[in-house]
């Protein structure tokens, strides 16, 4: 398996240059999690309208929380290395990072790409190297199985695929 490298450079790396990378974790708050609510109730609105039922919600993406092996009783807290914040040493920092920050945001960007994925397999249903990762966001039928001149008309493997098409047999 492919890994990113992080851990021996970020033992290298200055306090000022650690604080400030700790700072580029909660600028999305401010920057990209408006943008990517707004494009989920555009993408839901679309939906809708073209008369999609029986979209997961975002909380299906969201982790249930009596999975979370710590609670705030037996949060661990970090005291090894420099004394760079202060943060760090409690239990509610630990909480709303490992809780609720990143389960939240993570469950908001898949739900995204969720959303984005029913969208591609309704209008667009041709095959491409990646689109076997969209089964996930499988629909009944796409745009271009609605009428036999159109169905015609797509390759037979976009014609038979279960991703978009409810009725082709599995291969």
């Amino acid at each position: 398996m492919d890994r990113v490298k992080i851990a021996e450079e970020f033992k290298k790396k200055s306090k000022l240059r650690t604080f400030l990378g700790v700072i580029f974790i909660y600028l999305p708050i401010l920057v990209t999690i408006p943008f990517i609510i707004l494009g989920i109730l555009l993408v839901k609105l679309h939906l809708k309208n073209m008369g999609a039922s029986n979209i997961k919600s975002y909380w299906d993406f969201v982790p249930s929380w009596i999975s979370f092996r710590y609670h705030y009783e037996n949060q661990i807290t970090y005291e090894s290395g420099t004394n760079w914040t202060h943060l760090r040493y409690y239990r509610f920092y630990w909480i709303f990072n490992c809780n609720i920050y990143c389960p939240m945001s993570i469950a908001a960007f898949k739900y995204m790409a969720y959303l984005i994925s029913i969208v591609e397999n309704w209008w667009c249903p041709f095959d491409h190297d990646k689109k076997s990762e969209y089964k996930t966001s499988a629909i009944d039928k796409s745009y271009w199985h609605l009428y036999e001149k159109e169905l015609n008309k797509l390759h037979p493997y976009d014609r038979e695929n279960i991703i978009w098409n409810e009725d082709a047999k599995p291969k």
